[in-house]
């Protein structure tokens, strides 16, 4: 601890403690099984309270990380995060306010590490358990939204935020997508692996270009997103710290499971940052089957009484054929601009024209996603109907468009209970658009009594109620694909032949159920009006426009940089013997290094490709030789590998990394053995971490508790066991393995060092500026015991 005080205001007391913490445990992380063991990683901690509180207070803990990825300055991710902090604790002392209880912030110091100071913390610190309520300050990008992601256990955490926000940024559908999406926070280690601590994980959500980029600086900060995050920050800490459902570890597992925290799939989301709606599973079993129980029993009311039971079940036919053709327009707003994106590249010499262009998308595949919404109108003219025309003594045409409204209203009625039987929270989606939809047509009916049917007049009164709900759908909507088109970049490279395809396809695809999704309400009444040949004729002209124009937008710009790895690796076979020096370089988007090579000749030169290179003549880096970065290494694919100098790392270095028996092995009875080993980093300068790759009849080991992760399969070797270990220190790392027989153990090391030689700087310098390069050293080396 290095500050104790007692303030002169009412906040009488304020500690701030450095705590060091290490470790080890097993994970699962982007899919994979790994074990991690760190030591010498920083916590700094402040606990603000009443000068009367006691450290089995229920508290409320703030979270940030104060350490950067590998090569960024780290301005959003996450030195924004702490910023937001330091100004809560500035602004909670200077205004007098007493937390009624206390109020603990985390800065910690090792997240991008795969989350271990967060894990130090709930492993060992002395206020763990105090622990009331947890708020995970995250950012995946420099402002923009800062959404609530992930919340629970439970509903009460969501239920706090949704009633003190200032600017509420919240939606339950989050939770659902956010187990797909490669990449994790220190919110599970609060709330799911070691805690069960009702917690917030809130993210900044846009300017992702920049996210594990080396321009993350803080002139990119977007502007207004501190003070809105730090508004609603602040509130909410307050509301936690005031609320009487604020209980330790010791009180929650002594009051059992409660409502509060057993509610999970509360469903939660804001209109426009101007208000929060929230509501608990129970009463969302309640209104979403509202939807579907209206579609099953309209037919009924509407023509049981005067026309009979065969009419009515007609009826519903004719409904059930409207939801047919209204499925199929959203599956065709979908499908044209796939189709649209395949048949651009196979004319285009790269992909992801809209990377750097966001508009592009909108305007290339918007257009043609609305040609195939109305395909089932264009094409299926006149409804066929079932029901009798001249019984019902009704027009063709008001009964046509009475089918065509509740097939599409029964359309999303079936997705709200669909979400709802799937236990998923993003049944309000489709639940506001039935909803409106029903108010829409309400006023429709009213109107057409009055005005005549398909007049302006009646057209604008249904599209009137439809307003809220479709100005909803354009901001969640536009706002999902420039978040999925900023992540575009470093969603991975997928190999041949099908992988250069992929990111247009995928961001086509969204666009097109975007659009769907946002005009889809208003398809059976405006129909007749969108599908007029102008129209589409417009559509289809500014489709080909679009096309036309596509090749000359770049994908790539310094404000949307393609991500590149550069890799200089070392094989060792002691600790003063290089075996061999090569290049390694990969891209983690689907336009391969060849496109890279191309647009920038300078490096090009320098590696002595020519226009002959192709990947059929290019010696290729499998993924062991990325094994420092491990496993991040699958996504990548078609990385390549140069031959480079040996001679400088000899004069740099006196000593490299080297794994060596520390003293005999010992023998048990049950046949096993076990190896007492010692990790020297040698001379290394900037260690950022280490990886162990073992194989072999490995039955236990010194980490995690002698617990062993699941074994990995790659490539199609054998089952390995992966182990990282960080945290600077100038002593060795010292462990034991255990063989279950005589076999042989075999330890493949990688060691990451920060520091490159003079001679792999000067190629990273000849990378233009719209490639963002992430350049280490890796020194790999291979034993046998």
């Amino acid at each position: 601890m290095f500050g104790f005080y007692h303030m002169k205001s009412t906040v009488d007391k304020i500690e701030v403690e450095e705590n060091v913490v290490g470790g080890s445990f097993n994970m699962m992380f982007l899919g994979h099984s790994i074990s991690s063991a760190y030591r010498n990683h920083t916590n700094i901690l402040m606990r603000i309270s009443s000068v009367d509180s006691q450290e089995t207070d229920p508290s409320v803990l703030m979270n940030a990380h104060f350490d950067s990825p590998l090569g960024s300055p780290g301005a959003g991710d996450c030195g924004s995060c702490v910023a937001s902090m330091l100004e809560i604790a500035r602004l909670t002392i200077d205004s007098g306010w007493v937390p009624p209880r206390p109020i603990i912030l985390l800065f910690n110091g090792a997240e991008e590490v795969f989350l271990l100071g967060a894990h130090g913390f709930m492993r060992t610190h002395k206020w763990r358990d105090s622990i009331g309520a947890s708020i995970n300050v995250e950012a995946s990008g420099t402002g923009g939204l800062d959404l609530v992601c992930q919340s629970g256990p439970g509903s009460w955490p969501s239920s706090v935020y949704a009633q003190s926000a200032i600017y509420p940024m919240a939606h339950s559908a989050a939770q659902d997508v956010f187990p797909v999406i490669p990449g994790d926070t220190d919110y599970r280690m609060f709330s799911q692996d070691y805690g069960s601590i009702p917690s917030l994980d809130i993210i900044f959500l846009l300017g992702g270009y920049y996210y594990h980029t080396s321009y993350d600086t803080v002139d990119r900060l977007l502007p207004g997103s501190m003070q809105a995050r730090g508004d609603n920050l602040y509130s909410t800490v307050k509301a936690f710290a005031k609320s009487p459902k604020l209980k330790n570890a010791h009180e929650r597992e002594s009051l059992g499971v409660s409502d509060e925290y057993s509610d999970e799939g509360a469903v939660f989301f804001d209109y426009l940052t101007w208000l929060m709606i929230f509501y608990p599973r129970r009463i969302a079993v309640v209104l979403h089957s509202i939807p579907i129980t209206i579609f099953l029993i309209i037919p009924f009311l509407l023509r049981l009484l005067n026309s009979g039971l065969c009419c009515c079940f007609a009826t519903f036919y004719d409904f059930v054929k409207g939801m047919i053709l209204h499925a199929t327009g959203i599956m065709m707003a979908i499908i044209f601009p796939v189709i649209f994106s395949i048949l651009r590249l196979l004319f285009s010499s790269y992909g992801m024209n809209w990377f750097a262009n966001p508009f592009l998308a909108f305007i290339m595949f918007t257009p043609i996603s609305l040609i195939g919404l109305l395909i089932p109108r264009i094409v299926i003219h006149v409804f066929p109907l079932s029901q009798d025309v001249s019984v019902l003594k009704t027009s063709k045409e008001a009964l046509s468009d009475e089918a065509r409204f509740w097939g599409a209203f029964g359309f999303y009625a079936s997705l709200t209970l669909a979400y709802l039987i799937a236990g998923l929270s993003g049944g309000f989606l489709t639940f506001f658009i039935s909803i409106s939809m029903l108010l829409a047509w309400i006023s429709f009916y009213l109107s057409f009594k009055f005005c005549g049917h398909q007049s302006v007049r009646s057209t604008v009164f249904y599209v009137m109620p439809l307003i809220p709900c479709l100005t909803y759908s354009v901001y969640f909507g536009g706002f999902l694909v420039q978040f999925l088109i900023e992540k575009m970049g470093m969603m991975g490279s997928l190999p041949p032949p099908y992988g250069y395809f992929i990111p247009d396809i995928v961001v086509a695809a969204i666009v097109g159920f975007v659009t769907g999704w946002c005009v889809g309400p208003l398809i059976s009444i405006c129909g007749n009006w969108l599908a007029r040949s102008s129209i589409l004729k417009f559509l289809l002209h500014l489709s080909v426009i679009a096309l036309a124009l596509s090749s000359q937008f770049f994908p790539y710009s310094t404000d949307a940089p393609k991500r590149v790895v550069f890799q200089h690796t070392f094989v060792t076979a002691d600790a003063n013997q290089v075996v061999d020096s090569s290049y390694d370089l990969s891209v983690v988007d689907s336009n391969s290094l060849l496109f890279l090579f191309k647009y920038a000749p300078e490096v090009a030169r320098e590696l002595h490709i020519g226009p002959e290179f192709s990947f059929e003549t290019a010696k290729m880096s499998n993924k062991r030789t990325f094994m420092v970065l491990y496993p991040v290494t699958f996504l990548f694919s078609r990385s390549l590998k140069f031959p480079a100098r040996s001679d400088e790392v000899l004069k740099q270095y006196t000593h490299f990394p080297q794994l060596y028996t520390n003293k005999p092995q010992t023998m048990s009875r049950d046949g096993s053995r076990r190896v007492y080993l010692e990790l020297s980093l040698g001379s290394l300068e900037e260690v950022w971490v280490t990886v162990l790759n073992i194989t072999g009849p490995l039955s236990s080991w010194s980490f995690a508790d002698n617990k062993l992760p699941a074994p990995e399969i790659s490539e199609g070797g054998p089952p390995s066991y992966i182990c990282r270990l960080t945290g600077s220190s100038h002593e060795n790392w010292t462990f034991w393995l255990e063989a279950g027989n005589s076999g042989e153990l075999r330890v493949d090391v990688a060691v990451l060092d920060q520091v490159l030689v003079d001679e792999a700087k000067k190629l990273k310098r000849l990378f233009p500026p719209w490639a963002d390069v992430t350049a280490y050293s890796s020194f790999l080396s291979s034993y046998v015991f």
